[in-house]
């Protein structure tokens, strides 16, 4: 464990019992999140690279355009 999170978890544990309660609920959710887009991502590389190709072959054809900022 690092330093930074020997600390974290110090200054957790003096939270009342909810409140640690609700900060590692909170954190196994983020954990879990991260966790299903690292899957997703590693499952779509496929996908992502076909994406790729084809955006490139368009910008190759002339058939994109500057993003302008100020017209979002």
């Amino acid at each position: 464990m690092t330093k930074l999170l020997e600390e974290a978890f110090s200054k957790a544990s003096q939270l009342s019992s909810e409140e640690q309660d609700a900060l590692a609920e909170w954190l196994l959710r983020e954990l879990q999140s991260e966790s299903r887009w690292e899957k997703l991502f590693l499952g779509s590389q496929d996908e992502l690279s076909d994406l790729a190709t084809d955006a490139l072959a368009e910008h190759r054809r002339g058939e994109t355009e500057e993003l302008d900022p100020d017209r979002l």
